[in-house]
């Protein structure tokens, strides 16, 4: 590998590097520069692809493809809720504040949203990251082919891929059959017409893999197979009932949340309130919940409530559900509980064999699975850098990277370091609520404000 020396920053600029150039990196990069007018501030969004506002989750080209929040909660600033659709109507999009956009626009309303305080200060740089190394007055940040130095550094890498399917102890080979990432859409739409396909997963990105695999072959078939076999819950029509949900005061225990939001629930329906205003309901105060959990108490959590919470929480648009609910009636979708216990390689097809003994012949297996949250197993360059110097350590949970709860990144001797931050997913071990854009706008927020103080004074003392 070749790296390129880069030019020592000009003494009067302050330079931020933002790692990722996904929802994360693009809404922290807006906040720092909307926040400052410092002509000494310079932001460097490093982004593989060179591409910001896609990554995992708005990089899709399906426009059948629909956010899972509604367009009046979508907006990129929390003091301008009307913000997303005041662009939608500009742009001749729909501005329909219950209406759930194509995940494609939201990417472009980042771009723009990025556009508008564009400014010299403001760079983009194609290219991995490869590690991020401390030194004197800050970092080096090493990419492919650069190295330069940074005064403050944001990690905003977002999701990672999906965890390795296995099947018998051992992880299913590489072949054509074999589609390890389901946003490979290209390998999607070129499987046969009339393909049978297994996808491992019933999450929302699974919804989305079978929206592309059936409307594009009317001859296709699918099975989801997860753990649970449960799919999303829809959204409904917008309830004009809100609910304040109410949790136990004192020490909490997993269960006890669960019971108490069930007892919600039924509170609710007595009083002819949906469930989902009450899991709505207990949003705002989800943070302080999740804090309020002893540490074997979040593992329960995870272990036995989460899919259930998760399911509720994370709902999928009712047109998506409808769709679903069609493909179902047609026979062209079946929805299982099991595990891979077997998958048997035959070239182009494989056969795949279930933990309750059921077999199916498939031309594609997709893994659907969800993001990998241990970075401990994390094949990313980056990860394992920081991981094995130490300035970096997995969260208690291993669902992502340690953190204050303001997003300052601890090491692993548990102390913070210094000018190093941390904006989205990768924070969900500490936060839980953190992959849906009403919270991750906040974290920018956030984030950027301690950032600019923190350069600022750094500039001044030059």
């Amino acid at each position: 590998m070749t790296v390129i020396e880069e030019a020592a920053p000009v003494a009067e600029r302050t330079r931020v590097a933002v790692i990722g150039g996904g929802a994360s990196g693009v809404l922290t990069a807006i906040n720092l520069l909307a926040r400052s007018d410092d002509p000494r501030l310079e932001v460097v969004i490093h982004e593989a692809s060179g591409i910001v506002g896609r990554g995992i989750a708005y990089g899709t080209n399906d426009q059948r493809h629909l956010l899972n929040v509604r367009a009046r909660h979508m907006s990129a600033f929390p003091d301008s809720p009307s913000d997303l659709l005041d662009w939608a109507l500009r742009t001749g999009r729909s501005s329909d504040p219950q209406g759930f956009l194509p995940r494609a626009d939201y990417a472009i309303y980042l771009q723009d949203r990025l556009a508008d305080v564009a400014d010299d200060r403001l760079r983009v740089q194609a290219g991995a990251v490869l590690d991020v190394v401390p030194v004197a007055e800050g970092f080096e940040v090493v990419t492919e082919h650069t190295r330069s130095h940074a005064a403050a550094v944001v990690l905003a890498h977002g999701n990672q891929p999906p965890r390795p399917l296995v099947a018998g102890g051992e992880p299913l080979p590489e072949a054509d059959w074999h589609i390890d990432n389901p946003w490979q859409l290209a390998r999607l739409r070129g499987l046969p017409a009339d393909a049978q396909v297994l996808v491992v997963g019933t999450g929302l990105t699974a919804v989305d893999t079978v929206i592309t695999l059936l409307e594009d072959g009317p001859e296709r078939s699918v099975t989801m197979l997860s753990r649970s076999g449960l799919l999303p819950k829809p959204h409904r029509g917008q309830q004009h009932t809100a609910w304040v949900t109410k949790v136990p005061a004192g020490p909490l225990t997993a269960d006890q949340l669960a019971e108490a939001v069930a007892e919600e629930c039924r509170a609710a329906a007595e009083r002819g309130v949906d469930w989902r205003a009450v899991i709505d309901g207990l949003r705002p105060a989800s943070q302080d919940v999740w804090n309020r959990l002893p540490h074997d108490e979040r593992v329960r959590f995870l272990a036995v409530h989460a899919r259930a919470w998760e399911i509720r929480r994370h709902r999928m648009a009712p047109e998506v559900a409808l769709r679903l609910q069609r493909y179902r009636y047609e026979g062209r979708l079946n929805v299982r509980a099991g595990t891979l216990a077997e998958v048997a390689d035959h070239g182009e097809r494989c056969t795949v064999r279930t933990a309750d003994a059921t077999s199916y012949d498939v031309d594609a297996v997709v893994n659907c699975t969800g993001p990998l949250g241990d970075v401990r197993r994390s094949t990313s360059p980056l990860l394992q850098a920081l991981l094995a110097r130490g300035t970096a350590a997995p969260d208690p949970l291993a669902l992502g990277l340690d953190a204050t709860d303001d997003g300052r990144v601890v090491g692993a001797d548990g102390r913070v370091v210094e000018n190093l931050f941390l904006v989205g997913p990768p924070r969900k071990g500490r936060l839980w609520e953190t992959t849906a854009i009403p919270e991750i706008r906040a974290q920018a927020a956030q984030v950027a404000a301690a950032v600019a103080q923190r350069t600022s004074r750094s500039s001044h003392a030059n």
